[in-house]
C-alpha cells in the first residue's frame, strides 16, 4: 500500500515538472512575440499609449477621490478620553486647602479638586452640588440640607453630613481665619438625623447661594486644631471630592512658578472626567502667560484682559468671551467733604458722557444698575438721567465747586486705567481739578486706599452673584473699613428695602423692594454703572473647553462642566 502511494506521488511530481517547463516556454515565447518583438513598432503608436496611460491615471485618481469623499461622509472627528489639559493662572500657590484660597491659581485648584454643597448650574442660578436637597422653612431662617447617596472622597471614604458640619464650623471659626468667615457670621448648624440644619439670625431668601462652599474631610482633619489646619499636610497633599485629585507639584522656574499636576478622580460624584490629567501652571505676570500660550507651553488661560497684547498668538489659539456676574462702577464717596453734596453727585451723573467712557471697551456689555436681569427680572427700571453737560456745569458752579479738587482712584488692571482717564477728562470739563491715582492691585492698595476710603471717586469692580444681594455694597452697616460699601452710602429707608428683599420668601415682595431701591439708587447716585465684566478665555483650537451655552457667575464657574473637557481626538464612523 505504501509502495503504491509512493509511486503515485512520483508520477504527479513528474507531471508537474513537465507542466512547469511547458508554461515557462510558452510564457517566454508569448512575451517575445507580443512585447519584445513589437517594441520597435511602439513609436508608431506612442501617442495612443500615452493617452491610455493618462486615462488610467485619471480613472485611478477619480476612484481614490470618490473613496476619500465617501469615507468623509460616514466618518467624523470625535473627542475621546485621555490627555492632559494645562491652564496658565496668575498668583502663587501657598496652600491647596480650598478654605484659604486667595490667588487666582488657588481658586482654580479649589474648584477642580473640591465639590461644594450647592453650586452654580449651567443657567447661572444656584443648583445642587453634593446636596440632594436644600429646603428652607416658611420664614426662610432655617435651612435643611441633605446629601446625595453614595458620595465618596478620593481615598474611598464616604462623604457624610458630618463633613459638611465640620467644614462649616471651621470656615466660620475666627481662629482659622478662612476666606468664608464673614459669610457665615450669625449662622449656626446642627445635625438632625442625616441632615444639616442651618439656623440664621434673620431670614435670608438666598441663603442657598452661600452654601456654595467646598467640603473638607472630617476623617482627615477632625482632630486638628483650627489654628493648625492650614499647616497640616492636607494643605499640600489633599484628599479631594471634585473632578480631579492631587498628583504632584514641581517648580517651573526660579521665580516661584509651579506646575500642579492633577489626575482624574474615579470617585467623582458626577462622572469620571474625559481628561486623564489637568495641570495648573502658575505665573507671576500676564506677559509670561502670553509667551507660554504662543509657544504651546500651556493649553489655555483665563487671566488675560482685552487690553493685553496678544499679537504673539498663532492661528491655533481661539478666543472665547462670556459675561460673568460682576460689574464695574464708579463709586462716589458720599462721606467725602465734596461729594456729600447730593447736587454735586447728580451733576457728575449728568455731566459724564458714559457713551464716551464706554468707547474704550471691546465686547463688554453696558451696565446701568447694580442688579442684573439674569439675577431677577423686575417689572420696571428707573430712567437714568440723560447726558446734559451744560446743566451739570451750571450745578457745579452753583455749588461753588468749580476748581475744587477731586481724588479719582483705580487699579492698574484691564480697562480700569483707560476708564479712569476718560472720567478724569469728563470731570475736568465740568470744572473740577482731578487728581488721578492708579494703584497696583495688592495689599498696599487694600490697606492704604480701599479700606480707609481714601478717594472721592473709585473705579472698581464688584461681584454681583447668582442672586441679587445689595447688603454688602449699600447697607449702612457695611460703610466701614471692613465692609464693601465703597460709597460710604447710608440711608435708613434703603436699609429697610435691602433687608426686606433679603428676608422675604415672596418673590413679588422682593421685586417691589428692589424696584424701590433702584429708584433711590439712581436718585442718590452712590455709584454710576459702567459695564458688566466678562471672562476672556484663550485656548488651543484643537481642544474642547466649557460650553458657551453656560452662563457664568464667577470666573471659576468655567470648570462647571470640566468632566466633558477633552484634548485627544480620533476618527469614528457615523452611525446610520
Amino acid at each position: 500500500m505504501k509502495q503504491a502511494i509512493k509511486k503515485r506521488k512520483q508520477r504527479i511530481s513528474k507531471k508537474w515538472e513537465r507542466f512547469s517547463r511547458q508554461f515557462k516556454e510558452d510564457s517566454r515565447e508569448h512575451i517575445q512575440e507580443n512585447l519584445i518583438d513589437r517594441l520597435a513598432s511602439a513609436r508608431k503608436v506612442r501617442l495612443l499609449i500615452l493617452e491610455w496611460c493618462l486615462l488610467i491615471i485619471v480613472v485611478i485618481s477619480l476612484a481614490l477621490t470618490q473613496a476619500f469623499w465617501y469615507r468623509q461622509s460616514y466618518s467624523v472627528q470625535a473627542f475621546v478620553d485621555g490627555g492632559t489639559y494645562i491652564e496658565g493662572t496668575l498668583g502663587k500657590v501657598s496652600s491647596l486647602n480650598p478654605l484659604f484660597a486667595s490667588t487666582s491659581s488657588e481658586k482654580a485648584l479649589a474648584k477642580l479638586m473640591f465639590a461644594t454643597v450647592s453650586t452654580i448650574d449651567y443657567s447661572g442660578h444656584v443648583g445642587l452640588g453634593l446636596a440632594s436637597s436644600i429646603v428652607p422653612n416658611e420664614a426662610g431662617d432655617v435651612w435643611t440640607v441633605a446629601l446625595k447617596e453614595g458620595l465618596k472622597w478620593s481615598d474611598g471614604e464616604p462623604i457624610t453630613i458630618d463633613d459638611v458640619i465640620y467644614t462649616f464650623n471651621l470656615a466660620k471659626d475666627p481662629v482659622a481665619s478662612t476666606s468664608y468667615a464673614s459669610t457665615f457670621a450669625g449662622v449656626d448648624v446642627a445635625k438632625q438625623e442625616n441632615t444639616a440644619v442651618f439656623t440664621l439670625s434673620s431670614p435670608y431668601a438666598d441663603f442657598d447661594s452661600t452654601l456654595n462652599f467646598p467640603v473638607l474631610p472630617v476623617h482627615i482633619l477632625g482632630e486638628v486644631a483650627s489654628s493648625e489646619v492650614i499647616e497640616h499636610n492636607f494643605s499640600s497633599n489633599p484628599v479631594t471630592s471634585g473632578a480631579f485629585v492631587f498628583n504632584a507639584a514641581q517648580s517651573a522656574s526660579t521665580s516661584g512658578d509651579k506646575i500642579i499636576y492633577l489626575a482624574a478622580n474615579n470617585n467623582y460624584y458626577q462622572e469620571r472626567p474625559m481628561l486623564d490629567s489637568f495641570a495648573i501652571h502658575t505665573y507671576a505676570d500676564t506677559a509670561s502667560i502670553i509667551e507660554a500660550l504662543s509657544t504651546g507651553e500651556i493649553t489655555a488661560t483665563a487671566e488675560l484682559a482685552a487690553t493685553d497684547d496678544v499679537s504673539a498668538f498663532s492661528d491655533i489659539i481661539y478666543k472665547k468671551q462670556t459675561t460673568v456676574s460682576s460689574g464695574v462702577f464708579a463709586f462716589l464717596n458720599t462721606a467725602s467733604p465734596l461729594l456729600s453734596d447730593l447736587g454735586l453727585r447728580q451733576a457728575i451723573q449728568r455731566g459724564v458722557d458714559l457713551e464716551t467712557v464706554r468707547s474704550v471697551l471691546s465686547g463688554e456689555e453696558a451696565l446701568n444698575y447694580p442688579i442684573l436681569r439674569s439675577e431677577i427680572e423686575l417689572n420696571s427700571y428707573p430712567e437714568i438721567p440723560a447726558y446734559d453737560p451744560a446743566a451739570a456745569q451750571d450745578a457745579v458752579k452753583a455749588a461753588g465747586a468749580e476748581g475744587a479738587s477731586l481724588r479719582l482712584a483705580t487699579i492698574n488692571t484691564g480697562y480700569f486705567p483707560d476708564i479712569a482717564h476718560e472720567f478724569q477728562e469728563q470731570l475736568e470739563k465740568l470744572g473740577f481739578k482731578v487728581e488721578l491715582s492708579i494703584y497696583d492691585p495688592g495689599q498696599e492698595f487694600l490697606v492704604n486706599t480701599l479700606r480707609p476710603r481714601n478717594y472721592d471717586i473709585l473705579i472698581y469692580g464688584i461681584e454681583l452673584g447668582a442672586d441679587p444681594d445689595l447688603f454688602p455694597y449699600y447697607h449702612s452697616s457695611q460703610a466701614s473699613t471692613s465692609g464693601l460699601n465703597f460709597s460710604n452710602y447710608r440711608n435708613s429707608l434703603v436699609d429697610q428695602w435691602i433687608l426686606g428683599a433679603r428676608e422675604s420668601m415672596d418673590q413679588k415682595i422682593r421685586v417691589s423692594r428692589y424696584e424701590n431701591f433702584l429708584k433711590k439708587w439712581v436718585e442718590d447716585v452712590p455709584a454710576i454703572g459702567i459695564y458688566q465684566a466678562s471672562l476672556i478665555y484663550y485656548f488651543n483650537k484643537n481642544v474642547r473647553t466649557f460650553s458657551e451655552d453656560n452662563r457664568l457667575v464667577y470666573a471659576t464657574d468655567r470648570f462647571g462642566d470640566v468632566e466633558y473637557w477633552a484634548v485627544d481626538k480620533t476618527t469614528k464612523n457615523r452611525t446610520p
